[in-house]
């Protein structure tokens, strides 16, 4: 298939961008596939083979392009639904969490019934508290640690009172002890006094008023810090930074929305709507229009293969190809085959006896005649076709018959190849090569037929065993061909073993006629010695 380049022209593609295409485009092309080239075969080579598969090309690109334009679409979608579902679960998500988590910490430190901060000024001023303790131990009553100090410097065992002993000083000593005790009392009594909390204007009632209105005070401004942090996280305050922030996320969540939204003429999600909107519609109306062309294609092969099986052209291009084979096999032989179907025989009006092969003169039966009948006709059985075919021989003055059907026509159970007399008939598929070699050794087969007729009129003392038995094994390894092929098509599974059956009878068949050939070499020397 071939075409001619023109000059370029210009053509706008699927993407906006403007390309330079020619106007043809010349293509050498090599089929391998089966089906195509069978196809491709039903049409004469020229002009309209070339207008078939430029047809079938065209059905295939179109295809492909709807097909990739559908896909790109539900992707488009798919992406973006999943995106926007997505975003705002974690936008929603990370804002809850935030609140949660400062609320708590702030809740922790700063609860006035139970936060860290109030627990630990509780413990430190209240009766019997740490404060309490310490001063108890420090300046208490007899165990205190003022008390022990001054009784190491001024006891009974103190240097001081080893020097006063009262020994020697009694009176002094009394007194100065009357006096130290009196003080000591008056003292003791005094930090007393400061550090009970019955003296409103002792040192620690003081200290405990103070801390408890410095304590207020911390507590008021903590309080007011507190109060001031959970509005900034309250969303009921349109000022608050949450509430900016969810107002920037909505913003931005609504201008995201927007874009995908498909009520937004002007939207991304709109506009990409339109777009693949037009573009399915240029694949809907390709669609159409590829499904009209090929509606027309399937229209005008069908007319023309009915039109076909109805006229006898169909019957006609059978017999030809017949012919040609059978010529083809008769000139490696050096016999002359001639087409008689369309002249009248021997029989008045009778056209039967497609074709008439007439052996050679190098042959062993020069001028022996094989008449050929070929017949594609449904419901043909057998014995219609042994009456014909013994009118044929008869009508053209031939010694052998051979019949050949065709394989879509052909009686089921029929052998491929098979002998009744002096008559072969064979099963053969004009499009399909395995079956050529049934063809072959059925010509091998008549012209063999022919030789020995002949050296039977002539009474010559020939020894027929060999041959009759090739001729016996040709017919037997044709049926047992035929029937490992169709095993071969339905048994996948044991495939090696039949194809193994298969080597094996195709190998004896190939012997047989080889044998078959040789001996009827050897007779056709044997008779020209007679002569």
């Amino acid at each position: 298939m071939s075409g001619v380049l023109n000059e370029p022209f210009e053509l706008e593609t699927d993407s906006g961008v403007a390309g330079r295409l020619p106007f043809a485009l010349p293509l050498e092309l090599t089929v391998n596939d089966p089906e195509t080239i069978r196809e491709l075969d039903s049409f004469s080579e020229g002009e309209e083979r070339d207008r078939f598969a430029l047809n079938a090309l065209r059905i295939g690109v179109l295809a492909l392009r709807q097909a990739r334009g559908q896909i790109d679409a539900d992707l488009v979608r798919r992406e973006s639904e999943r995106l926007l579902g997505e975003l705002n679960g974690r936008l929603c998500d990370h804002a809850q969490l935030v609140q949660d988590r400062l609320s708590e910490s702030l809740k922790l430190y700063f609860d006035p019934k139970d936060g860290r901060l109030q627990e630990r000024l509780d413990r430190l001023i209240r009766q019997d508290g740490e404060l309490e303790t310490l001063l108890r131990r420090q300046i208490g009553a007899d165990d205190s640690q003022l008390t022990k100090t001054l009784s190491a410097h001024v006891g009974d065992d103190s240097p001081l009172m080893k020097v006063l002993s009262p020994d020697q000083s009694r009176g002094v000593l009394a007194a100065i002890r009357d006096s130290v005790e009196q003080q000591l009392q008056t003292q003791r009594e005094h930090v007393l006094s400061q550090f009970s909390l019955d003296n409103k204007e002792g040192a620690l009632s003081r200290f405990i008023a103070e801390l408890a209105e410095r304590q207020g005070v911390l507590s008021g401004e903590l309080h007011v810090k507190i109060e001031r942090v959970v509005r900034e996280f309250s969303l009921d305050d349109d000022k608050s930074a949450l509430s900016r922030l969810v107002s920037r996320v909505d913003d931005a969540h609504q201008k995201i929305a927007s874009q995908f939204s498909l009520d937004d003429e002007q939207s991304a999600l709109a506009r990409m709507k339109r777009e693949l909107q037009s573009l399915i519609n240029d694949h809907r109306q390709d669609n159409q229009r590829f499904q009209e062309e090929v509606k027309s294609a399937l229209v005008a092969m069908t007319a023309r293969r009915q039109e076909t099986d109805r006229s006898t052209l169909h019957g006609l291009e059978f017999e030809d190809a017949v012919f040609a084979f059978a010529q083809g096999e008769a000139q490696r032989a050096g016999d002359v085959a001639t087409a008689v179907g369309q002249s009248t025989g021997l029989i008045g009006g009778c056209k039967i006896g497609d074709a008439l092969v007439e052996l050679g003169p190098e042959s062993a039966a020069p001028g022996a005649r094989i008449v050929i009948e070929a017949k594609e006709r449904d419901r043909y059985e057998l014995d219609d076709a042994r009456t014909e075919i013994d009118k044929g021989r008869k009508n053209r003055d031939a010694q052998v018959g051979l019949f050949v059907f065709s394989k879509r026509s052909a009686p089921k159970g029929l052998e491929p190849l098979c002998r009744i007399g002096s008559d072969v008939f064979v099963v053969w598929d004009a499009q399909d090569a395995q079956s050529d070699p049934f063809f072959r050794a059925a010509c091998s087969l008549a012209r063999a037929l022919c030789i020995r007729q002949r050296a039977e009129r002539e009474s010559q003392a020939v020894d027929f065993h060999e041959i009759d038995t090739a001729i016996l094994a040709v017919e037997k390894q044709a049926g047992m061909l035929e029937e490992v092929e169709k095993s071969t098509r339905t048994i996948q599974s044991s495939c090696d073993k039949i194809l193994d059956r298969i080597r094996i009878a195709r190998s004896v068949f190939e012997k047989q006629v080889s044998v078959l050939t040789q001996k009827t070499e050897a007779l056709k020397a044997t008779l020209n010695k007679t002569i």
